[in-house]
């Protein structure tokens, strides 16, 4: 009988190359790998980190997707991707820095801790 770190170790060896962008909750990995008469392809997963449950026993999981990418069809998908991408650059302010992005999501994460303070203390004052 395999176990988990012997189907991990085969997962592995079957990568030829891979690379990996961390975006936030969500890790993109792109990994090229043989099929069985010997032919690369191209796997895309998107991981996204759900966190459920309360703040002392959180339940942490992953949901996966992923998207096969063959050679016969290499050229014609990176023709329509980089279409996509141009089209959007024309079209869209360019994003802000990720400094900026953390930025303002810690400001806004104040600002709501400080909201939901405010509004436990209207709550206690209308309870006396």
């Amino acid at each position: 009988m395999k176990t988990d770190t012997e189907d991990n170790k085969k997962i592995d060896k079957d990568i030829v190359y891979n690379k990996t962008v961390k975006a936030g909750k969500r890790i993109y990995y792109f990994d090229v790998k043989r099929s069985r008469n010997n032919e690369m392809y191209m796997a895309i997963t998107e991981s996204k980190k759900i966190v459920s449950g309360d703040l002392l026993t959180p339940d942490i999981s992953f949901e996966k997707h992923k998207i096969f990418l063959y050679h016969e069809d290499m050229s014609n998908f990176a023709e329509a991707l980089l279409q996509v991408i141009q089209y959007i650059k024309e079209r869209q302010a360019p994003p802000p820095s990720r400094e900026q992005y953390w930025k303002k999501r810690e400001e806004a994460d104040i600002s709501s801790t400080e909201e939901d303070n405010n509004t436990k203390k209207m709550d206690n004052s209308t309870q006396i």
